[in-house]
């Protein structure tokens, strides 16, 4: 083995670093390495085919950086959205955001990622699917789904991305009202009103909850509410002759 095979031995060996400093260390050598060691590819996937490996999201990222990444890859990247640190999390969805702009294949994962997988998957498969802009049926059906899921956090992340929407209609707003009325959770109520509001152009029954709302003794939902209704009152058409 000579000095660059040594080398790329190495960056991949320390892909399973535990210190995240020298795994993104790793990461990010190999990915500048990829385009001049044409065996770097398959060195790297021959490493997920090894059950011990622990950061399989790592070797999963460094492929995603290189053309027509594998299914192996790309499942080593869905299932990084599950991984303890967000920063890991959100630097994989941007890479998905990014393959799946090309691969459709690679949507409709995310949309059953959204619906069956772990809470921090769920949540970070809607953030894709916002990021994604996407117009279509499916996806608006996975986030109206995401706004009821068990999990507070992935009801917030589904509502948010309604704002992002712009086929967001009706249903939206009574899915938002819904869950702004009726949502057991404080932030998610939070999240529906304030996202509801920055869509405009919001109906009667809205407004009367919010008005109640700005009364309410939780300070909270109080701050939410007020905010809700100031956005409402930014949004507002100026009167003729102002």
């Amino acid at each position: 083995m000579n000095g660059a095979e040594e080398n790329t031995a190495a960056l991949i060996a320390g892909l399973e670093d535990s210190e995240k400093a020298k795994i993104r260390a790793a990461v990010d050598a190999l990915i500048d390495l990829s385009s001049s060691i044409p065996s770097l590819r398959g060195s790297l996937e021959e490493s997920l085919n090894d059950g011990q490996l622990k950061n399989r999201w790592a070797v999963g990222y460094v492929l995603g950086h290189l053309p027509q990444p594998s299914g192996a890859a790309i499942l080593a990247l869905l299932g990084g959205l599950d991984h303890i640190e967000p920063d890991i999390r959100w630097a994989i969805a941007l890479l998905l955001v990014r393959l799946a702009r090309s691969d459709g294949s690679l949507i409709s994962s995310l949309l059953t990622l959204c619906a069956s997988g772990t809470v921090n998957q769920r949540r970070m498969a809607a953030y894709c699917i916002r990021d994604l802009q996407l117009t279509d049926d499916a996806s608006m059906a996975a986030l109206s789904a995401a706004a009821r899921d068990s999990d507070p956090t992935v009801r917030v992340a589904a509502l948010t991305s309604l704002r992002r929407r712009s086929d967001a209609g009706a249903a939206a707003r009574d899915l938002l009202l819904d869950r702004f009325v009726n949502d057991g959770d404080g932030r998610v109520r939070n999240a529906a009103a304030i996202t509801l509001a920055q869509m405009g152009a919001p109906g009667e029954a809205f407004v009367r909850a919010l008005e109640q709302s700005a009364k309410s003794g939780d300070a909270h939902a109080r701050k939410a509410a007020l905010a809700a209704l100031e956005l409402l009152q930014k949004k507002r058409p100026a009167p003729d002759g102002s």
